[in-house]
């Protein structure tokens, strides 16, 4: 995939965010995940099916390594150079009061399909940005390392709690990282800003017109209701909304004969194609139905009509019917055709939702930090403490001397005290944390778990320095431009 690699141009930026010296000659990579409405839609839509189910299913996401690695100090301060600076946070929740540390209302899972299909997942922050709409967490959690490409379907999910999204789901829509992450796979740059749409929830479905339905742009699907003889007498004046349905070999008759009623005979396109247009038997019965199903529907599926899939991506079996008309008799049902819509929800700017966390380069090591995630992930020893269903924290003062990691070519990360396992991956560091107002700056996001001491259990984590060559990316990042991909109807954008 080719890059967008530009130099920073600092002149225009707003004066809430500080740029990096003069001199320097910062690079970037970016890359789009899912730009367009038609396939944030279907990505939004892919996570949310059947309740959450793919939510679910899904498994913590983490760096593919044999043993947890030992943090080694470069025996450097590494102090960041340039000039410190920060954005301030945003908050829509209500200041409180607690001994114990609040969970910040911007947190939440990033799901995404890994470079073998698997549904996974890490932790992530929604942060501050000119456009309301950026989420940080660390770059391996987007970009696919060493493949030189970004994950499939990837969503954010702030407050994300076994299978909810209290908050909607918020597409990925262009994806910022590090160069030298992205190109050579340099773990020093292990940190990643994501522009996302605007968030998506699934309303109640509505019945619609035959019309209506077929002129929708978003999901629909039919269904059959069973209606008594009365409600079929009524229904027959639109003729291929109702038929009947029996068992046996009832007599055949004309249409015309008094007592007649139709039932639809499924049959493949070849056969609906020669059929006739009209009342009779044999004829063509209303028109096709494209009805969207499940994976596992379409797999098991074995009628005539034809199997595909739409412009959303999802599964569909097109029905084409016959007339059979026949008398009446004892063990006879009843049925009527719904036209169902699926309503889908813009719930606006992700940073309008739930507020962002401000952002923070070039601070001094050894400071203060609490760090929020997700783990899942046993310890080396096999000990399994957490679930991954709610996030969890830890907080203490950064180390004052940067740390390597050869495993994955890190050079100077800094590095936390922590007992939080794989799953966390991506979850924010916050500096100068107010836990009554839930907000702080993101100084960092968890990349590597070590066990330093050896005894098959982590105790420290570490990130991304975040110094002038972060505040270039974030600040590329931020004017990137979103929007909804739903119209106030719930239909699709185009």
């Amino acid at each position: 995939m080719k890059r967008l690699l530009i130099p920073l141009v600092s002149a225009g930026l707003s004066a809430a965010v500080l740029a990096a010296p003069a001199t320097a000659q910062p690079h970037w990579a970016s890359d789009p995940l899912t730009p367009k409405p038609a396939d944030a839609y279907g990505a939004a839509y892919f996570w949310l099916d059947a309740n959450g189910a793919a939510l679910r299913k899904a498994t913590q996401y983490t760096l593919d390594t044999k043993a947890a690695p030992k943090l080694v100090s470069t025996g450097s301060k590494s102090a960041p150079s340039g000039k410190p600076g920060m954005t301030g946070p945003t908050t829509n929740t209500k200041a409180t009061t607690s001994k114990n540390v609040n969970l910040p209302k911007t947190i939440g899972k990033v799901f995404f399909l890994d470079e073998k299909g698997r549904y996974r997942w890490c932790s992530a922050t929604a942060i501050q940005s000119r456009n309301r709409n950026l989420v940080a967490t660390a770059g391996h959690c987007v970009f696919e390392h060493g493949k030189d490409d970004v994950f499939d379907k990837w969503v954010f999910v702030p407050g994300y709690y076994q299978g909810k999204a209290p908050w909607g789901v918020y597409v990925g829509a262009y994806a910022y990282t590090a160069y030298d992450l992205d190109t050579y796979d340099d773990y020093d740059g292990d940190f990643a800003f994501v522009a996302v749409h605007n968030g998506f929830a699934l309303a109640p479905e509505r019945e619609v017109s035959r019309k209506e339905f077929d002129a929708w742009l978003g999901d629909k699907w039919v269904k059959a209701r069973e209606i008594s003889p009365q409600e079929y007498i009524k229904c027959k004046l639109n003729f291929g909304e109702c038929w009947t349905q029996g068992h046996g070999a009832p007599s055949l008759v004309g249409p015309d004969h008094p007592d007649a009623v139709v039932e639809r005979v499924e049959v493949s396109k070849a056969v609906y194609d020669r059929a006739r247009v009209g009342k009779g038997q044999g004829y063509k019965f209303g028109t096709p139905v494209t009805e969207q199903v499940t994976a596992r529907e379409y797999a098991a599926y074995k009628g005539p009509g034809t199997k595909g899939k739409d412009k959303l991506g999802n599964y569909t079996i097109t029905h084409y019917y016959t007339q059979k008309w026949v008398k009446p008799d004892s063990g006879r049902k009843y049925y009527r055709a719904q036209w169902i819509v699926g309503i889908a929800k813009d719930l606006g700017a992700l940073g309008d939702v739930v507020g962002g966390q401000g952002v923070a380069w070039n601070q001094p090591l050894g400071q203060q930090v609490t760090a929020f995630g997700y783990p899942s992930a046993p310890h080396p020893d096999g000990d399994k403490p957490f679930t991954g269903v709610t996030p969890k924290w830890c907080a203490g003062k950064t180390y004052t001397k940067s740390v390597q990691v050869n495993t994955f070519k890190v050079e100077t990360h800094q590095m936390l005290k922590c007992t939080m396992t794989g799953g966390a991956d991506g979850g924010p560091w916050l500096l100068k944390y107010n836990n009554s107002k839930r907000t702080g700056y993101v100084n960092g996001v968890t990349s590597v778990f070590a066990d330093n001491d050896g005894n098959g259990r982590i105790d420290h984590i570490s990130s991304a320095i975040f110094d002038g060559e972060v505040a270039d990316v974030y600040n590329k990042a931020q004017y990137k431009d979103t929007g909804a991909i739903v119209t106030p109807k719930g239909e699709l954008l185009q």
